[in-house]
Order: C-alpha cells, then sequence, then structure tokens
C-alpha cells in the first residue's frame, strides 16, 4: 500500500514528475512556481529519480526561455520536463509546435490559469490550455490532488513510450493549492512501468556528432503539406498507449482509469460532460439525485488530445436524452467553446443520437461553482426546452444566459465532515498556521482533509479565507464552505468594515473574534446584522486578544501560533495535549533554522493560545438590534459615484461575487477601463472636504 501524506496538487505533480526528469527547465509564475521550486529543492538535497540521478535544474530568464531550453534538451536526449500557467505557457506555444512534431517526450505540468483579457487574473480557467490545442501536443486533464498524482505517472509513462509531449493539467489555485491527504507513488512502483527501451530509444536519436542528422530543415509548398500528415498514424496509436499504462496503474491501484470515465446512474437521461475539479462537485450532486430517485450522470474527459470520438460515444450511457457540455473558458463570437465543439463533432462522426446538447461556462476566474450551480444545471435540463446556451455562478441581466439557482439547495457534503473558516491578512500568517493544521490533522489522525486558501491578488497586505474541512469519509467538496462549523476572523478591521463574516457560521456553531475589545468595545463594533444572527443562531462567540499576548510572548506582531492553539481547543479535534505536541513539533520544524529562540518563542505562544480565549454572554438585546442610521454622501462626477457605489464599495466589503453582469456592461466599462476622477466625501455636520482628499 502506498504511504498516505498530506500535499496539495503541485507537490504531487511535483512528486512525479521529478521520478522521470533528468532536465527541469524553469521560469516561475502564480500558480504553477511551486512545482518548479519543490524539484530545485529535492535537486539541491540531492535526491534521485527513477535513474539514480539527480534532476539538473536550470531557471532561465523568460517562460519562452524555458521552452527553448526544454526543447534544446530533449533534442540532446534528456528527458526534460517544466512547469508554467497562464500568459506563460503561452510564451511556450511556438517551442510547443516544434517540440510535438519533432516527437518529442516532454510533460509540461499545467496549473490551468486565466489569461488576462480586460483585465488581469492570477486564478483559475482553462483558457491557457485551450489556446494550446493546435501545438500536437496530447492533453490530460486532473479532476483533484488524487488524481494529479495517479495520472501524472501515465502522461509521463505515455509520453516516454508514445513518443509524443504531454501537456497535463489541472485547476490553478483549486487544485494546485488545495490539500489533501492523498496517496503517493513509490519510485520503484514508477521505475517498475516504465519502458526503458522507449528511452533508449530516444536518446539513440538524440542530436550526436557520432551519427549526425539535419533538423529543423526548410520546407517549399511542394512537400511540407504531405510531410505534415505523415504524423497521422503517430497520434492515432497514442491513445491506446494512454490507455497501456492507465490499466497498469489501475492494476497497481485498484482504480478504473479510462480515457473518458462515467459516473452517475447506468440508466441517466441527463448527462452532464466537464473537465476539471467541477466534477467532483458534480459526483457529489449526482450522489445525492439518483439517492432521491433522479437518473443523471457525468463523463469525464481524461484525454483531452488526441480527441477518441468512439471512446467518448461509448461513454455515454444509451438512456441519455439530454447532454450539458460544461467549458471553463470563453471563446467570444465561436460557435461554441473548445470541449463543445468536440462534444458535436464526436457525436455526428459516431453517428450518436442525443435528443437536446446544450452548452455552459462556468468557473472563469475562479468563480467558484458550489453545488447550488450543478443542481441548477440538472433542473435546467430536466425542462422540456433546456437553453441552449448557459452561465453558471453569476448573474447575467444583460444576455439572460445565468440558470437561476436556489441558495438553500441541500447540503451534499460527505456526512460528519467538520468545515472551518479563517479571515486573516496576507502575512500574518494565518495561511501558513491554517497549512500545518490541516497537515496535522491529516497525518496525525484517521480523518480524510481538504484544505483550500482563498487569496486576495495583491496577496501580502490582502485578505485571505482558509477553508478547511475534515472528516471520517472521504472529502470531494473542492468549492468554498459558505456555512461552517467553526469561524475565526483574525483581523478586527474585518468587523469594523462591516464583512459578512458571522453569516458564514452554521446555527450553534462557533465565532472566534482576534481583537482588543471589552464586551462594550465590541457591541459598538459589531453591526446590527450580525448581531441578530449571533442572537437568533445561537452562535458560540469567542473572543481573543492575540495582538497584546503575541507581543508579551516575544512574537511581535506574529498572531498566527496564538491563534492555532486556540482553534485546536475549541474545534476538540484531538485531545489537547497531542495537539500541543504537534503544533511544537511542525513549529519546530518551520522555525528551526531561525534558532532555539525562536522555536521557544513560537511554544510559548501555543502554550498561551491554547486557553487565552474568552466566552462572551450574548446580551438578549442583539436579537432585536438595530441599525443607526448613517447618511454619508459622496460628491463628484455622477460616472464615478456610479462606480463606487455599484462596484467598489462591493468588493472592498468582500461582496464582489454578488455584482451582476449589468454592473459592467456600460459601452465605457465592458473594455476594463474604470473612469478616474475626483470625489468629495460627506457627512451632516462636517465641513465640506477639498476636492482630491478623501476623508472618512
Amino acid at each position: 500500500m502506498r504511504e498516505l501524506k498530506s500535499m496539495d496538487g503541485n507537490n504531487a505533480a511535483a512528486h512525479v514528475s521529478y521520478a522521470f526528469t533528468e532536465v527541469a527547465a524553469i521560469y516561475p509564475i502564480t500558480p504553477s512556481s511551486p512545482m518548479a521550486d519543490y524539484v530545485d529543492q529535492w535537486s539541491a538535497q540531492g535526491r534521485k529519480n527513477i535513474f539514480g540521478t539527480t534532476v539538473k535544474v536550470a531557471e532561465l530568464e523568460s517562460e519562452a526561455g524555458a521552452a527553448g531550453a526544454v526543447h534544446g534538451s530533449l533534442t540532446a536526449g534528456a528527458l526534460t520536463t517544466t512547469y508554467t500557467a497562464s500568459q506563460g505557457l503561452l510564451l511556450m506555444i511556438p517551442n510547443m509546435y516544434k517540440i510535438a512534431a519533432e516527437q518529442l517526450p516532454s510533460v509540461f505540468h499545467v496549473s490551468a490559469r486565466t489569461v488576462s483579457t480586460h483585465a488581469l487574473n492570477i486564478f483559475g480557467d482553462h483558457s491557457d490550455v485551450m489556446a494550446c490545442r493546435q501545438t500536437g501536443f496530447a492533453m490530460m486533464a486532473e479532476t483533484n490532488v488524487q488524481e494529479v498524482m495517479d495520472l501524472s505517472a501515465v502522461a509521463h509513462l505515455a509520453a516516454i513510450k508514445g513518443g509524443l509531449p504531454v501537456l497535463n493539467f489541472f485547476d490553478g489555485f483549486r487544485t494546485s493549492h488545495e490539500v489533501q491527504k492523498i496517496q503517493v507513488w513509490d519510485y520503484e512502483d514508477l521505475a517498475e512501468m516504465c519502458d526503458f527501451d522507449a528511452i533508449k530509444a530516444f536518446r539513440d536519436h538524440a542530436l550526436n556528432p557520432e551519427h549526425p542528422a539535419m533538423r529543423g530543415s526548410h520546407e517549399n509548398g511542394d512537400i511540407f503539406f504531405q510531410h505534415r500528415e505523415a504524423c497521422n498514424s503517430h497520434y492515432d496509436a497514442f491513445p491506446a498507449v494512454v490507455e497501456e499504462y492507465m490499466d497498469k496503474v489501475n492494476a497497481k491501484l485498484g482504480t478504473d482509469y479510462k480515457l473518458f470515465n462515467y459516473y452517475g446512474a447506468p440508466d441517466a437521461d441527463r448527462v452532464i460532460v466537464a473537465m476539471g475539479s467541477i466534477c467532483d462537485v458534480i459526483e457529489e450532486v449526482i450522489d445525492y439525485l439518483n439517492a432521491h430517485g433522479e437518473k443523471v450522470g457525468l463523463v469525464k474527459p481524461r484525454l483531452y488530445r488526441p480527441w477518441v470520438s468512439a471512446r467518448f460515444c461509448e461513454a455515454i450511457p444509451a438512456s441519455c436524452t439530454k447532454l450539458a457540455v460544461l467549458d471553463r473558458t470563453k471563446e467570444p463570437g465561436s460557435a461554441g467553446e473548445p470541449l463543445f465543439q468536440d462534444v458535436i463533432t464526436a457525436l455526428a462522426q459516431e453517428g450518436r443520437s442525443i435528443g437536446t446538447v446544450t452548452r455552459g461556462r462556468y468557473g472563469l476566474g475562479s468563480k467558484d461553482t458550489p453545488p447550488s450551480s450543478v443542481f441548477a444545471i440538472y433542473a435546467e435540463l430536466a425542462k422540456d426546452e433546456p437553453k441552449r446556451e448557459f452561465t453558471i455562478g453569476i448573474v447575467d441581466d444583460v444576455t439572460n444566459l445565468s440558470l437561476p439557482e436556489d441558495e438553500n439547495c441541500p447540503n451534499t457534503a460527505a456526512e460528519g465532515t467538520i468545515e472551518c473558516k479563517f479571515w486573516g491578512l496576507g502575512g500574518d500568517g494565518t495561511v501558513g498556521a491554517n497549512k500545518n493544521s490541516i497537515k496535522i490533522i491529516g497525518d496525525h489522525t484517521d480523518k480524510y482533509v481538504q484544505a483550500y486558501f482563498q487569496y486576495d491578488s495583491k496577496k501580502t497586505g490582502g485578505v485571505t479565507v482558509s477553508h478547511l474541512r475534515f472528516g471520517d469519509n472521504p472529502i470531494k467538496s473542492p468549492y468554498y464552505i459558505n456555512k461552517a462549523d467553526f469561524v475565526a476572523c483574525h483581523n478586527p478591521s474585518y468587523i469594523t468594515k462591516g464583512f459578512k463574516i458571522v453569516q458564514d457560521v452554521k446555527p450553534g456553531g462557533v465565532f472566534l473574534i482576534n481583537c482588543q475589545w471589552n464586551l462594550e468595545e465590541l457591541e459598538h463594533h459589531l453591526d446590527a446584522a450580525s448581531k441578530r444572527y449571533i442572537a437568533e443562531n445561537n452562535i458560540q462567540l469567542y473572543t481573543i486578544n492575540a495582538i497584546d499576548l503575541a507581543i508579551k510572548v516575544g512574537m511581535g506582531k506574529r498572531t498566527n501560533t496564538i491563534l492555532q492553539s486556540a482553534f485546536f481547543t475549541l474545534a476538540n479535534v484531538m485531545p489537547a495535549e497531542d495537539a500541543v505536541k504537534y503544533m511544537k513539533d511542525a513549529a519546530e520544524h518551520s522555525y528551526a533554522k531561525k534558532g532555539m529562540d525562536v522555536v521557544e518563542k513560537n511554544w510559548n505562544a501555543i502554550d498561551a493560545g491554547a486557553t487565552a480565549f474568552v466566552k462572551v454572554d450574548v446580551p438578549a438585546s442583539w436579537a432585536s438590534a438595530e441599525a443607526a442610521p448613517v447618511d454619508v454622501a459622496l460628491e463628484g462626477p455622477a460616472a464615478t459615484v456610479a462606480v463606487v457605489k455599484k462596484i467598489l464599495n462591493p468588493i472592498g466589503k468582500m461582496d464582489g461575487y454578488s455584482l451582476p453582469v449589468s454592473a459592467f456592461a456600460e459601452p465605457h466599462r465592458q473594455d476594463g477601463r474604470l473612469q478616474p476622477a475626483r470625489l468629495r466625501l460627506r457627512r451632516p455636520g462636517r465641513r465640506p472636504v477639498p476636492p482630491g482628499r478623501l476623508r472618512l
């Protein structure tokens, strides 16, 4: 049995890729950077791959340079890998055409990320990988961290034997940064499956002055077309190689990986086709709906290129009459996004008739896709005339493509799952502490775990929200936690700004606020809606003054270890003495290089935080709390005032998810522009603020 470890998708991909790599040519780009960083660290530590050598890592000056180095290294006969995303991947495209046409066995691991359009977005969708369909790379997709571990091996093994490069992708941030407890490959198992004869043939084919060959020649119109078509049989044969290695992996692991996997009722009438992390969300909803008498299913393409139409059609139940195809990208002006067009073509080629085939877009720029979105799709498919084009997860009140979603849809998470949510400030250590916490729970208990970290684009200084789940059953819930058993606000300014944080707590759940306030000050800073929610839902309210306590124990502004210790006590995940021991071990591992003085300060913080919280007796008056009227007027150009009220204020209150399409639909705003202008802020009884200055 393979070893169980808690890790994220980037770590899983790096673990497998290191085994099959001799040279790694890298250039870091979010969110793929940790893959290259892991490989670089392991190389420096002398870790050996399956060939008994240490990976040679070369950091170039751009992604284009990294792709060029990959091409050159492969041509010289070294198995070479790179890691990238978004614009970085697009800068590699010219070299990708050459690598594919020369049939060189590389793997590009891509944590799929949005390509900037009207605005920069560093988060996830499939717009980058879909831009590479024409390069000739084979393309494989994974759903979750375990699949990244399992199928990355198939990508490398098939590339070696099949003689084609593979673009191996999974959802950026969602899968790349999500921590789960997974089974980890032993390098002996990977070596056992590797075709060393194919590696020898690849090396014999390398450029060598002992047996010279001409490459990269120039061809005119008389022969280029014919020569280009000569590779067809190579691509036709590649899916069988992928199936061969999927079968070998299945034999070792007891899994059932196929080119196209089906999940759901064998006689489903409504089926979704999708790739990436949304598949786990869909499976949760399928389990619920089928248990309640409905018949729905899902087809998951694993090998996206080369696309095998016959295998795709085989995966769809004969009973299917409605099919919805989900793309995580947008191609403006097209007849349909890439996956949809592939599906329509496959059905036509195989002569498969399905009554209705619809297409939807979801998750652009890491827009969260909760179960309510999937329920909406199956509900739409149940109609006599479902929408032929739709979006989910947003409110489109302009072109009216979005499907209505029920916020009160059933809870589909695994039974008994404990959900926790932590609001922090980028750079305050909250994310790091929560990564330690989930690994402690995952590695020192029998529980399944999942952790996801929601970042602001600003990273340091921006808002962070950590989503932690753990329980006795497998967890496949790649979406934000909206109702948690435990919520902690590590930055008191979020309370004064009116963020809707306490509304995240389930009735009867625990809410912990890190602040320096007494009850009177807490009453002053909490808004009326939060007070009513706490009183009406029996929220267990606690405060902790980790700010002053951190100074007292010598931690300065670092409150994260104190708050982590308080969480373990309040959440009661494991015996308190065990939790303290594991936290101290983690602190020593993290800070030993800074000296034992720093380690001991963290130990003192852990001891202090375990009991430093105070339970607040909620006043009965909170149940009828009413907001005091606030009259704040913005003065300035009407267009600028409208931008602030309609867009900037909701974003500033972490409520941007509620904004509809119409907020951005004006002609002067569709291209991403915001008109700058001076504003004046006036409150009754105050002198007007001079233009150009802002007074709160």
